[in-house]
């Protein structure tokens, strides 16, 4: 497989965006004081090792093969909300404001890497290429949405 000069340069850049939430993921999981918060951060800290990965075997002239398609992704978002509303029942309590400064800053990166990966889908040629970047960028929506819904279930995030 053949990448072309932009093709690659925007790899290049989701590359250093990966190691990036990769990091940020790790730091936050060590600061944050909910254990639930924690597994939280720690999952999808994985999860962008695995997004690390498949943008180095696309740069490497691999088409990378995806797990089970997109649901596989949704129904790891879904296990997420799911352990989310089991930690959080019974916690309407005065959020941690280490926690909630963690929150806010990961939703912002996750906003940030989602229009990211948008740009980069239009921008390739191949449409097997564009497919598997779409598939990380739906992850990295369900992670945003899983941080969203921490956030607005302990009173982090109040939409108007």
């Amino acid at each position: 497989m053949h990448l072309t000069q932009k093709e690659r340069m925007l790899l290049e850049d989701q590359k250093k965006h990966e190691e990036m939430c990769i990091k940020k993921y790790g730091e936050a999981a060590a600061r944050a004081s909910d254990p639930g918060l924690k597994q939280l951060f720690t999952t999808y800290q994985q999860q962008e090792q695995q997004h690390l990965q498949t943008i180095e075997q696309i740069l490497n002239g691999q088409i990378p093969q995806m797990q089970q398609g997109s649901q596989g992704g949704s129904q790891s978002g879904q296990q997420n909300q799911q352990q989310q509303q089991n930690t959080s029942q019974g916690m309407a309590q005065q959020p941690n404001q280490e926690d909630a400064y963690l929150c806010q800053d990961l939703l912002s990166t996750e906003k940030y890497i989602s229009g990211t990966y948008d740009t980069a889908i239009f921008e390739f040629t191949n449409p097997q290429i564009r497919q598997v970047l779409n598939h990380i960028q739906k992850e990295e929506q369900q992670h945003g949405e899983g941080i969203f819904t921490y956030m607005h279930q302990h009173g982090m995030y109040q939409p108007q």
